[in-house]
């Protein structure tokens, strides 16, 4: 009888340690949420001190204390870490607040996060500095990049939209009044796409003009047609879309202009010098290009084709330098991106603050997104799997990147979205010539045989 206890015991804990093990394989936010978090929790608390010891991140205490000690307790007086702060629990992992010990600073903290991560059994640590003197740690507890799924929380707004997931388990956010333009590259099938529907879905709620240039003959920005204020499928429609803007945005600064142009003792704030400064009823509607495929534009075969192609990057160079105070934004996006395109590219590039790198197939072209930003995002880039779409590499000029990860949106879900949002789209009188023809969506027949009679009080 005994040793049956003893083998239906043995066969309980391999039972538990198996579905224990598969858990947290197939279901990481649940394994961490039972088991991964009392554990680190438990080993945070247990091992704090003597881990900021091992790190290097412990001072020698202030000398009324150290005598203090030395009267009351007799004991050997020890280094002491930073003050810790109370352990808030996430669903994706843990967060807490250090105050720094005088003469310690951030960095200190960041060049031990691999080492913290390993000794409290976390995915990973990350350190953000929150003010002068205190740093939050944000430990996550699992790989957040297998499986998206975006905080229900996000700081989403005018023009700010929560496209993607970072590494750290917060949303990025693609806000255009802080990076007007940016440029997004990635190879077939990368996830650019991915990316590309989730901001024009976020976008189309909002009441902003979206217009696109889509050289593939519109199969990327055709179905959200009835969203888009205008449309270019080729070089030639785009020849003809680009001065229309590039005029549109010069009778914007006609009317900032005209608004500075006030009587002397108007008081300084009715002066201003971008669009967001008018009166909101005299304020001309923000307005989003997608570029979509833009080395079709520096493509040519032909003498008359290169003067186009000049053409056009000088009005893509004007509408980089000019537009952000006339409220136009740039969304350039390409399989490949490089100095040898021609004239223009890369004095287009300095203009496009934000860099998203998908996975490229050659190291030219994230060298090209990244390479003025930091080394290390370039490695990051190229290391990118094939298995994995969607994943990317994001940064700016201000040298600060990650990488995050773009969540699965169908073409027909975001297709849908522009056909219900299609009402949001402002009336741009010089974008009318090209707005896109949107079909009608036929309506589906009932299928009743009988026709139910009106409810009546």
């Amino acid at each position: 009888m005994t040793d049956l206890v003893t083998w239906a015991e043995l066969g309980g804990s391999l039972a538990a340690i198996g579905g224990a093990t598969y858990a947290r394989h197939a279901h990481p936010a649940a394994y961490w949420s039972t088991v991964g978090l009392p554990v680190s929790v438990a080993r945070l608390l247990a091992s704090y001190t003597s881990t900021m010891d091992a790190c290097g991140l412990t001072v020698e205490p202030p000398r009324w204390r150290a005598l203090a000690v030395k009267a009351t307790t007799r004991r050997e007086v020890r280094p002491v870490p930073p003050r810790r702060g109370m352990i808030r629990p996430t669903s994706t992992g843990l967060r807490l607040r250090l105050r720094l010990a005088p003469g310690q600073e951030p960095a200190d903290v960041a060049a031990s996060a691999e080492r913290l991560r390993h000794a409290w059994g976390v995915h990973a640590v990350y350190v953000r500095d929150v003010k002068p003197g205190v740093v939050e740690l944000r430990l996550v507890g699992f790989d957040v990049l297998r499986k998206v799924r975006m905080p229900r929380q996000t700081d989403a707004g005018p023009l700010r939209v929560p496209v993607a997931l970072r590494e750290d388990a917060t949303a990025f956010v693609r806000d255009y009044r802080a990076v007007p333009h940016e440029l997004v590259l990635g190879a077939t099938l990368s996830g650019k796409s991915m990316f590309l529907r989730n901001l024009l879905a976020g976008l189309a709620a909002q009441p902003v003009a979206l217009v696109g240039i889509d050289c593939k003959r519109g199969v990327e920005l055709a179905p959200f047609a009835p969203r888009l204020s205008a449309l270019a499928t080729d070089p030639d429609q785009a020849a003809e879309l680009l001065p229309v803007l590039v005029k549109e945005m010069e009778d914007r600064y006609d009317l900032i202009k005209a608004r500075q142009g006030i009587a002397p003792g108007t008081p300084d704030e009715l002066i201003t010098s971008d669009v967001w400064g008018l009166p909101e009823d005299e304020r001309p509607t923000p307005i989003v290009l997608f570029v979509d495929e833009v080395a079709e534009l520096f493509l040519v075969a032909t003498r008359k084709e290169e003067e186009r192609r000049d053409e056009m990057v000088t009005q893509l160079i004007r509408l980089a330098q000019l537009g952000r105070a006339a409220g136009i934004y740039l969304e350039v996006c390409g399989q490949r991106f490089g100095a040898e395109l021609g004239k223009g590219a890369t004095m287009l590039r300095a203009q496009l603050t934000g860099r998203v790198c998908h996975r490229v197939n050659d190291e030219a072209s994230a060298k090209m997104a990244l390479g003025d930003i930091a080394p290390e995002a370039v490695l990051a880039s190229c290391a990118i799997a094939a298995e994995l779409p969607g994943l990317a590499v994001v940064g700016d000029t201000s040298g600060g990147w990650s990488r995050i990860r773009t969540p699965h949106l169908s073409l027909a879900d975001a297709a849908a979205t522009c056909r219900e949002t299609a009402h949001l789209a402002p009336d741009v009188p010089a974008l009318a010539p090209f707005r896109p023809y949107a079909p009608p969506v036929p309506v589906k027949e009932s299928s009743a045989l009988a026709t139910p009679l009106p409810i009546t009080e």
